[in-house]
């Protein structure tokens, strides 16, 4: 188990229809099923609440010393290169004025991982073969 001052927040990019922040709630609670105890979050950059800020806040104020940012992107654009980490910079500053000692840590985005891409790859592949049209 994780040390109980380091939490989770995952990072979706947030939308203003209920119908596209859907899947992420069911997401965060298929993934708090499978931990122990273990602190994650859902949060979103725009457009949506719980914003980032505010959930490093709320994580700062109960105490975690140590919040890794999983973003829920296929890629790391502008948002992931710039946006973020200027966002993350200027809430340490904050944190450190208000006497909230936290180390937040950005991590690559998860469509990057090898599972996602092979995942993606088997229902592009799967999808393929079973459309008529395309053996014609």
């Amino acid at each position: 188990m994780r040390d109980s001052k380091t939490a989770t927040l995952l990072l979706a990019h947030g939308s203003s229809d209920a119908n596209w922040l859907a899947p992420f709630s069911d997401l965060l609670a298929n993934i708090r099923k499978g931990l122990q105890g273990e602190r994650v979050e859902l949060s979103y950059m725009e457009l949506a609440e719980p914003s980032m800020e505010g959930q490093i806040i709320k994580l700062a104020e109960e105490g975690f010393g140590h919040i890794d940012i999983m973003p829920l992107f296929f890629a790391a654009g502008r948002h992931l290169r710039k946006d973020v980490p200027g966002q993350i910079e200027a809430l340490q500053t904050t944190l450190t004025e208000q006497g909230l000692k936290v180390t937040i840590e950005l991590h690559p985005p998860v469509g990057l991982e090898p599972e996602v891409t092979d995942a993606l790859r088997n229902i592009v592949i799967r999808q393929v073969n079973s459309d008529p049209a395309s053996s014609e």
